[in-house]
């Protein structure tokens, strides 16, 4: 948990017309589909930053929801997630605006090389002055697999070893690589960067051969935060080795809990402080300025969820064709190759309860499988500093509704509370994206497995 007194927030977008709520596109006043124009997105930095936010998450996917009903016609014809752009070159528009807001860029280890990654990863760290996160994911989708050259999706077990050996090669060129001495300038001598501090890292292993070293010398954070929110058990075993921070998907205070525990055990057996992790679940704020205004704001978006759509992005979610099922029939557990996270979210968040198909698509209509917060700035800012006091947490991953609306509304209703309140730093901490966000040095933790 981070060192001093304050709630860390990162705004949870996606750069495609719709993203966690589908159908939000039809409200009234909706922007998300400028999600292609460099103003919508140099105005979301600039009121993010305005509002004490320490990054923009950006969630990403690869490929088409093409589950529901066994073709993408849904996800198509309601913008679930589709169309959708590549978030990682909004970030220099986005920098350039902003001095201090940090850019959490969810890359797959599944379907890129991990040479490459580092090298996009430390020029953006670069060009940021230390402002860049990676979410580290393994990709879900059959589509995405197909697209990209393979005649199936990995299984689960394959899609994390290769995630593992993906970090190693990562870590290596991020951290081993190149002294922190090596560049020099020495223009009498001609000597650029001395030899004898940059090293080849001679990986050779199951996936990846990976010679080096490094192309880019050290950036700012060496290795960028390294986000997580891996859910199975594999996944939470990847999230206790590498994450730095955690997005917790859960829809229950009581599963936030467990995840945290869970997680913190694993990291410490692993060798770590387990204190050292930090936890973001996800938030989904409606905010009026009295009680009565915030339901009738929320009355409103529940009237534009589009169940049929929120079906088509959960059975991608879950690898399951929700169009076949009864709407009535109860959601039974398995364990998915897709997202774990959210097939545990209706099956084992809340023991007592049993969720039908019907009831999981209109809860997921707002923000899938987060804890939605009606009611005035002050009830919202009594819940998230309740959170942040009582359940251990260091900050929350805010979900958009409308957009840019939700995101203006918390900004300007809510974040002045929370300054008030002492919850927000009056100025902007300095320094990288990891010291604002994590309390810490510029560099991973001395018990990062990276830094072994």
């Amino acid at each position: 948990m981070s060192g001093d007194d304050h709630l860390r927030l990162n705004l949870f977008t996606m750069n495609s017309v719709d993203h966690v709520s589908p159908g939000s596109w039809t409200h009234p006043g909706d922007q998300s589909h400028r999600y292609t124009d460099r103003d919508y997105w140099t105005d979301v930095a600039r009121t993010a930053e305005r509002g004490g936010f320490s990054s923009v998450f950006f969630a990403d996917v690869r490929g088409v929801y093409d589950v529901y009903g066994g073709d993408r016609e849904t996800a198509i014809r309601k913008g679930v997630q589709t169309p959708a752009n590549d978030p990682s070159y909004l970030v220099p528009a986005m920098a350039e605006v902003t001095d201090d807001l940090g850019f959490a860029l969810t890359r797959s280890t599944t379907y890129t090389h991990p040479y490459q990654l580092a090298r996009e990863f430390s020029t953006l760290d670069h060009l940021t002055d230390g402002r860049i996160a990676f979410n580290v994911v393994t990709s879900y989708l059959d589509s995405a697999a197909t697209n990209l050259g393979l005649d199936e999706r990995m299984d689960k077990a394959t899609r994390y070893d290769r995630a593992d050996e993906f970090m190693d090669v990562c870590y290596a060129l991020w951290e081993e690589s190149w002294d922190e001495d090596a560049v020099v300038r020495d223009a009498e001598r001609g000597l650029y960067a001395d030899p004898d501090g940059v090293r080849t890292i001679d990986h050779e292993g199951e996936h990846f051969d990976v010679p080096g070293p490094h192309g880019c010398e050290p950036s700012p954070q060496r290795t960028p935060v390294v986000f997580q929110a891996g859910s199975s058990d594999r996944g939470r075993e990847f999230a206790a080795a590498n994450a730095e921070a955690v997005f917790c998907s859960q829809p229950t205070e009581g599963s936030v809990v467990e995840y945290v525990e869970d997680l913190r055990e694993r990291a410490a057996a692993l060798g770590r402080d387990s204190d050292s992790l930090a936890f973001f679940p996800g938030i989904v704020p409606v905010v009026g300025e009295t009680a009565a205004a915030a339901e009738a704001k929320h009355e409103a978006l529940v009237e534009h969820v589009d169940v049929e759509a929120s079906l088509a992005l959960l059975s991608g979610f879950l690898d399951v064709d929700l169009s076949e099922l009864d709407p009535d029939r109860r959601i039974e557990h398995i364990e998915t190759d897709a997202i774990q996270g959210t097939m545990n979210a209706f099956t084992r968040s809340d023991p007592d309860r049993d969720w039908t198909v019907r009831e999981v698509a209109e809860f997921s209509g707002l923000g899938t499988t987060s804890p939605v917060v009606v009611g005035t700035p002050e009830a919202v800012a009594d819940e998230l500093e309740r959170w942040y006091r009582e359940v251990g947490i260091d900050g929350f991953n805010v979900k958009e509704v409308v957009r840019t609306g939700s995101l203006d509304d918390f900004v300007d209703l809510v974040c002045p509370v929370l300054r008030e309140r002492g919850l927000l730093p009056q100025e902007p901490t300095a320094g990288t994206l990891r010291e604002r966000l994590l309390g810490d040095g510029p560099r991973l933790a001395a018990d990062h497995p990276a830094r072994s």
